[in-house]
């Protein structure tokens, strides 16, 4: 099969189209075709290797090279085998799941527990885009973040991947949205259910004097301590994300916020969507708001499958809006 090789930490230029074997699953494991996947932060992390500090972190980075050799987190297809203890999945049934890896590739192995039938009403592309980037958003908004109906909710960060998603999520479970992000996608993100937008090149929301029941931080462009400003007393605040950096960045400025918890009256959490144990609940959860017309994937651009770089390179420009996907 053909698949996107990655054998050492660099750039865009460093996956490569290789020719190898075709992968057999395990005794839990199903054999997919992979029809779509998409591109993410998630990607580009382990790509460069970056930021430094991730390589010290157990279960994260490897020291010297990739751990992961084929990435690609999210993956939609057909069920072309299944392992000999696996039950509830046939050939031919259309699936997707957020795999954390193999993606880039042709077939891939997902355990079965991860798999999940395909969203009637999406695209292979459409259903590519949803695990990590959705799964990242119901965990803050919900796992972490408790919402409940009629809180107000704030998402900085409202026009990305993870965004468009959040945004979407917290007004199907009854929510009152208020998203940050720039002038030029203040529309979209209307029309994704945010009751009001914030321009953060003309605002800032830490100092606007309005109060937030949860804010899903997922730009990291204000300090832990700056959204405090913005949140209840009670308030809850999950960090996500931030701007990406070779040394510490964005784990600098999740676990920064992480330390001032035990000194503040508000809720302050983290996500780490890798290690959900949740994920094939979540993903069951988000198939029924996909079906229910709540949510429909947010997709910048498409690209075939020889031109996975290309697409790599567009994401880390850093201003895709909604999701890069990926035809294979």
């Amino acid at each position: 099969m053909k698949a996107i090789v990655l054998r050492t930490y660099g750039s865009p230029d460093d996956l490569v189209i290789t020719e190898i074997d075709k992968p057999v699953p395990g005794d839990d494991e199903v054999l997919v075709r992979v029809r779509a996947t998409s591109i993410q932060p998630y990607d580009w992390h382990h790509m460069r290797g970056e930021p430094y500090i991730a390589r010290l972190m157990p279960g994260s980075l490897g020291l010297r090279g990739p751990k992961i050799h084929i990435l690609g987190a999210d993956l939609a297809g057909q069920v072309e085998a299944v392992g000999k203890d696996v039950t509830g999945f046939s050939p031919g049934d259309e699936v997707f799941a957020q795999s954390n890896q193999g993606g880039f590739a042709e077939y891939a192995c997902v355990r079965a527990s991860d798999l999940v039938p395909k969203p009637k009403n999406l695209s292979f592309e459409q259903a590519a885009a949803v695990p990590m980037a959705a799964n990242t958003a119901l965990m803050g908004l919900c796992d972490q973040g408790r919402l409940q109906p009629g809180q107000k909710v704030l998402v900085n960060g409202a026009s990305g991947g993870v965004g468009t998603f959040a945004v979407q999520i917290a007004r199907a479970l009854g929510a009152e949205v208020t998203a940050v992000c720039g002038a030029r996608n203040v529309d979209l993100v209307k029309s994704l259910g945010a009751t009001e937008v914030i321009d953060y090149t003309t605002e800032d929301f830490t100092r606007n004097g309005q109060r937030y029941d949860l804010l899903l931080d997922i730009a990291g462009s204000q300090s832990g301590a700056a959204c405090r400003r913005a949140l209840t007393p009670k308030g809850t605040y999950v960090a996500i994300g931030g701007p990406p950096g070779r040394w510490l960045q964005p784990a600098g400025h999740v676990f920064a916020a992480l330390a001032l918890g035990p000194f503040v009256s508000q809720t302050i959490v983290m996500t780490d969507v890798v290690h959900c144990p949740q994920k094939r609940q979540n993903l069951l959860t988000l198939t029924r708001l996909i079906e229910d017309g709540e949510i429909t994937p947010v997709i910048d651009r498409g690209y075939p499958f020889e031109e996975i770089p290309a697409a790599v390179r567009y994401q880390e420009e850093g201003h895709v809006v909604g999701k890069v996907v990926i035809t294979v």
